[in-house]
C-alpha cells in the first residue's frame, strides 16, 4: 500500500484508481496528531456509527445571511475570498462560532478546477457564476487543462491546513466539489440555467462529446478532491446540483460511471464521501449503487422512504425544506421534530437542509434549527433506542 506524500504521487494514484490497475489503496492521509477530534459526531453518523445526538451541519453555512460574512466579503470580491486562505479560514469558522453546528466545510467554490482547467470564470452578485466563452465543440474540450491540485489550487489546499489549525479539532473540515455533470452543465451553459437546454441537446446531438468532457471532469475531479483529504479533510462532499434535471436513465448514463470512479478514487484514502444531487428522488437506488457512503436528500424525498429505500446501504443527511427556517423558533423545532421522525431511531442520519440555507434567513433562526436537532434527537440515540 502506497502513503499519499505528495501532489505528484496523488496523481498518479488517482489515475490507478480510475483505471482500476495497480494500488490496492491509500493509508490514511498524515494529519497534525495534536489536532484530535473533540466532536466528531458527523463522521460517525457517516459510518453509521452510534452518537449521543444526531449532528448538524447546513449546506452554505457560512453566506450572505451572516453580517460577519458580509463584513468579511467587504474586504475582497468572491474568488478573491476564495483564494486567500485568512479569508477563507476567517468565513469558514463564522458557522462553527455561532451556530454550533457538528462540522465545518472550507469555503470555496465548485467551479474553482473548473478555472484551473483553463476557462474563464467570473462572478457578479446579479447572475453568479458565469464562463463568457463556454464549450461549444470538441476543440474546446481538447483544450482544457489537466492540472496539479497542489499547485494551480494549491490555495484551497492551505485554506484546508490553515483552517484545521485554526479549529483545533472542535469539529471535523470537510472539502467538497462540483460533479462531472454539474461541472459540464455550467461549462456548456455558461451560467446557471434554468432549462438546460444546451447540455442536453449535446447529449443526444453528441454523445460521444459530452462523454468526452465527462471523462476529462472525472480525474480532475477525483485528483482535487484527494489533495483535500491529503491536505486534511476529514470527508468529502460531491456536489451533483444539477443531476436532478435528468431523467432515470439519462442519470445512469451521464452521472454514474463517472461519480463511481471519483467515489472508488476518493474512498481509497479513508475517508466517507457524501454525494448530493438536488432533485434525487427518482434515483437514490443509482446514487447507492456509486458507493458512496452518504446521500444527501433534498426536501422533496420522503426521508422515511429514503430510508426503506437505501438507508441499510448508505448513511443519509437531510432534507429540511430551507424556507422552513422563515419561520420562528417553535415551527422550527416542531419541522426539525418531524425529520427526526422521520429517520428514526439507530445510527446513520445528519441533520442538514434540503439544499443551501437562503441569504435572508434570520442568524437566530439557523441557530435555533441546530438547538433544537440536539435537544430532540436525544431520545433516538439513548441506549436500546
Amino acid at each position: 500500500m502506497l502513503p499519499l506524500r505528495g501532489p505528484h504521487l496523488v496523481t498518479d494514484h488517482c489515475r490507478r484508481a480510475l483505471t482500476a490497475v495497480g494500488a490496492t489503496g491509500y493509508d490514511a492521509p498524515r494529519m497534525d496528531s495534536s489536532l484530535v477530534l473533540k466532536n466528531d459526531r458527523v463522521l460517525r453518523a457517516f459510518r453509521k456509527q452510534p452518537v449521543d445526538v444526531t449532528p448538524v451541519w447546513i449546506m452554505r453555512q457560512a453566506g450572505r445571511y451572516m453580517p460577519e460574512y458580509r463584513a468579511i466579503r467587504a474586504k475582497a470580491d468572491f474568488l478573491t475570498l476564495c483564494k486567500t486562505p485568512d479569508l477563507v479560514t476567517e468565513a469558514t469558522l463564522l458557522p462553527i462560532d455561532l451556530l454550533d453546528v457538528d462540522a465545518a466545510i472550507i469555503f470555496s467554490d465548485i467551479l474553482i478546477p473548473v478555472e484551473a482547467m483553463g476557462m474563464e470564470l467570473v462572478f457578479t452578485d446579479a447572475r453568479g457564476p458565469q464562463l463568457p466563452k463556454p464549450i461549444r465543440d470538441r476543440g474546446d474540450v481538447e483544450r482544457l487543462k489537466a492540472f496539479d491540485p497542489e499547485t494551480a489550487t494549491g490555495f484551497v489546499m492551505a485554506s484546508i491546513r490553515q483552517t484545521n489549525r485554526a479549529l483545533d479539532g472542535r469539529v471535523p473540515l470537510l472539502g467538497f466539489a462540483g460533479a462531472p455533470f454539474t461541472l459540464a452543465t455550467y461549462m456548456v451553459e455558461g451560467e446557471t440555467s434554468k432549462h438546460f437546454y444546451r447540455i442536453k441537446r449535446l447529449a443526444y446531438e453528441d454523445p460521444s462529446l459530452l462523454h468526452r468532457l465527462l471523462e476529462r471532469l472525472t480525474g480532475v475531479v477525483a485528483e482535487y478532491l484527494v489533495a483535500q483529504v491529503e491536505a486534511g479533510a476529514h470527508a468529502v462532499q460531491l456536489f451533483d446540483t444539477w443531476a436532478g434535471a435528468l431523467s432515470p436513465d439519462d442519470y445512469a448514463t451521464w452521472c454514474v460511471p463517472y461519480t463511481t470512479r471519483i467515489v472508488e478514487a476518493v474512498k481509497r484514502t479513508g475517508v466517507p464521501v457524501v454525494l448530493y444531487v438536488n432533485g434525487s428522488g427518482t434515483f437514490l437506488e443509482a446514487m447507492a449503487d456509486t458507493g458512496v457512503d452518504v446521500i444527501s436528500v433534498d426536501w422533496r424525498v420522503d426521508l422515511a422512504d429514503a430510508k426503506r429505500r437505501v438507508g441499510r446501504r448508505v448513511a443519509l443527511q437531510g432534507n429540511l425544506d430551507p424556507c422552513a427556517l422563515y419561520a420562528g423558533p417553535d415551527v422550527i423545532r416542531r419541522e426539525a421534530v418531524r425529520i427526526l421522525e422521520k429517520y428514526g431511531p439507530g445510527p446513520g442520519h445528519v441533520f442538514n437542509l434540503g439544499h443551501g440555507i437562503l441569504p435572508d434567513i434570520p442568524v437566530p433562526h439557523a441557530k435555533a434549527l441546530v438547538t433544537a436537532v440536539h435537544d430532540e434527537s436525544r431520545v433516538y440515540h439513548r441506549s436500546g433506542a
